[in-house]
């Protein structure tokens, strides 16, 4: 601690999540040290902002992703089960399944079951779909997919049932236009909150 107010460490500033940002607080209230937070996760699952850093660009890595899949599904007759990030939010998972025309969505906010989803697929194998996407939110269980599409398939037939799990493809890449401008824009802000003397908060986008 000496050594960072022997260099003139005046403020702090932190990209984080929720639990970083309970121990910055502690840190500055301690030290004494002013400290703003930027909220950074992919999961965009912080309370009090719209939208957090690196959200956008998970978003667009697995939409990418899912169209890519959606090739080799439909030239071969099969059902994927695309997994993604998403611990307790099923955030990536919505918004990439819009973009990329999923068929079914799996989120731990509103639990789909079997028979639900099962019935879903069936209507699309009558209409003569020649493939089918479910993109599923990991929700705490990395491989969750797996077990799902093992109870799909020794119930519909109809596809070959294949898994993609995405998982930590999702956090690198280059930060897409929306999440640059958007840090920046947090960025300007934090910088300014410090020089107003504020500290203890985090910059959100409303």
């Amino acid at each position: 601690m000496k050594a960072l107010r022997n260099m003139a460490l005046m403020l702090l500033l932190l990209l984080a999540v929720m639990q970083t940002f309970r121990g910055a607080q502690i840190f500055s209230q301690e030290y004494d040290i002013p400290v703003v937070g930027l909220p950074g996760t992919i999961d965009n699952d912080l309370n009090g902002t719209d939208f957090t850093i690196g959200y956008d660009t998970a978003v667009n890595t697995a939409a990418s992703a899912i169209d890519k899949v959606r090739d080799t599904a439909s030239s071969h007759n099969r059902l994927f089960f695309i997994e993604v990030m998403g611990r307790h939010s099923g955030q990536i998972a919505v918004r990439s399944s819009i973009a990329a025309g999923a068929e079914a969505t799996m989120i731990p906010e509103e639990p789909m079951s079997i028979d639900d989803l099962i019935r879903i697929l069936e209507r699309g194998a009558d209409h003569k779909k020649s493939s089918s996407l479910v993109v599923v939110a990991e929700g705490g269980e990395t491989g969750r997919s797996i077990n799902i599409a093992k109870e799909v398939q020794e119930r519909f037939s109809h596809y070959d049932t294949k898994v993609t799990i995405l998982g930590h493809l999702l956090r690198g890449g280059s930060p897409t236009v929306a999440d640059r401008v958007l840090a920046s824009q947090l960025g300007v802000s934090a910088v300014e909150y410090l020089i107003d003397g504020k500290t203890g908060n985090a910059r959100c986008c409303k």
